[in-house]
C-alpha cells in the first residue's frame, strides 16, 4: 500500500490510526532518511493511546519506554548502532513480548537480528510531502492495514 502524506498532522493521524488496531506483541519497523517523519508517526501512535507528553527521538538513548496500564510501548532508534550485537548489550531481547509493542526506527541497522515485523513502513520525502509504503508481513499486520486503507486513499 502506498499513501501520500501532505502534512505533519496527517503523519500523526496515520500513527494514531495504526495504534487503534495494533495488538500487544506487535512490532512495527520504520525506515526512511533523517527528517522523513518516523518520530512524527510514533508521536501520532502514542497520541492514539492518549499519551499527551513529549515524544522525542531516542537517537542517543536507543529506547524510550512508555507505560499504559498493563502495556509497554518501546520506541527504538537504531541510527547510532554500529553492529547488531549492540542490541544484545542493551538487552533488546527483553523488550518484545505479549505485554509490549515495539516501534523501531532504522531497523536496517540491525541486519537479521530483528524478527519480521507486523508492518514495515518506509517513508520517502517527496516535493510536497511524504510517500509512505506500508508492507504487511503478518496476519496481525493485515488487520491493521485494513483500518488504514479505510481512512487513507491510496
Amino acid at each position: 500500500m502506498i499513501l501520500k502524506i501532505a502534512s505533519t498532522e496527517e503523519m500523526e493521524s496515520l500513527g494514531s490510526i495504526i495504534a487503534q488496531k495494533v495488538v500487544p506483541g506487535s512490532q512495527i519497523h520504520l525506515s526512511g532518511p533523517l527528517g522523513a517523519g518516523k518520530t512524527t508517526l510514533v508521536r501520532g501512535f502514542l497520541r492514539g493511546f492518549d499519551y499527551a507528553g513529549k515524544v522525542k527521538s531516542p537517537t542517543f538513548t536507543l529506547v524510550e519506554p512508555y507505560e499504559f496500564d498493563n502495556l509497554w510501548i518501546y520506541h527504538f532508534d537504531l541510527y547510532r548502532i554500529e553492529s547488531p550485537l549492540e542490541l544484545d548489550a542493551i538487552g533488546f531481547r527483553e523488550y518484545p513480548g505479549a505485554d509490549s509493542i515495539c516501534l523501531i526506527e532504522w531497523p536496517e541497522k540491525a541486519g537479521t537480528y530483528l524478527k519480521d515485523p507486523d508492518l514495515f513502513i518506509k517513508i520517502k520525502i517527496i516535493d510536497d510531502g511524504r510517500e509512505i509504503q506500508v508492507e504487511v508481513r503478518t496476519n496481525a499486520g493485515q488487520a491493521i492495514i485494513k483500518e488504514v486503507s479505510s481512512v487513507f486513499s491510496t
